[in-house]
């Protein structure tokens, strides 16, 4: 199979080398290269368990939202100080919806700004972070804003960019890769 136009009709060379006299293999009677397997994503739900670890969050509920293209997670008492030349963010957070009580003191190296515009429109400017995320026994890194979510269901939204790739979401189900843990 041509791989951008510019092979031969016979065939595509091997990698490293060229095309066996005759043509590829396959028009040889050989075997075809097979493609690999499609990877087969897990299913989550519309809201789910996770942890962050390198914020110290072992448990927080999220809301998985397609819809939305960033993730935040609600923050506050946000500041910003500088180690080692790098600049860090340092913010409390609420891990448990409607509990003021308990906080998690975290931080994270700020990446820079960016402009996220809320579902009711209203455009604000947010710190981001890059935090590890796990969900369903899985660890992948994520970018995350940082902003006040009082009035919000779910302490954490994660959108699409840090969903793409890693599973599918059941808008319909809830609580899919793991046991809720109290």
């Amino acid at each position: 199979m041509p791989t951008g136009g510019s092979e031969p009709t016979g065939g595509s060379a091997p990698p490293g080398g060229s095309a066996p006299p005759g043509g590829s293999a396959s028009a040889r009677g050989g075997a075809a290269p097979r493609a690999a397997a499609p990877r087969t994503l897990p299913t989550a739900g519309w809201r789910e368990w996770v942890a962050l670890p390198d914020l110290g969050i072992g448990r927080i509920k999220a809301k998985l939202d397609t819809g939305a293209r960033s993730s935040a997670l609600h923050a506050y008492h946000v500041k910003y100080v500088r180690r080692g030349g790098r600049r860090i963010v340092r913010f409390r957070v609420h891990p448990v919806q409607r509990d003021q009580e308990h906080f998690v003191e975290a931080e994270g190296e700020w990446l820079g700004e960016r402009r996220v515009r809320s579902s009711s429109g209203a455009v604000s400017v947010r710190p981001v972070i890059r935090t590890a995320l796990e969900l369903g026994g899985e660890r992948w890194s994520m970018e995350l804003t940082l902003t006040r979510r009082d009035a919000m269901g779910f302490r954490l939204l994660l959108g699409r960019e840090a969903l793409r790739g890693r599973c599918v979401v059941d808008p319909g189900r809830s609580f899919l890769t793991g046991k809720r843990r109290a």
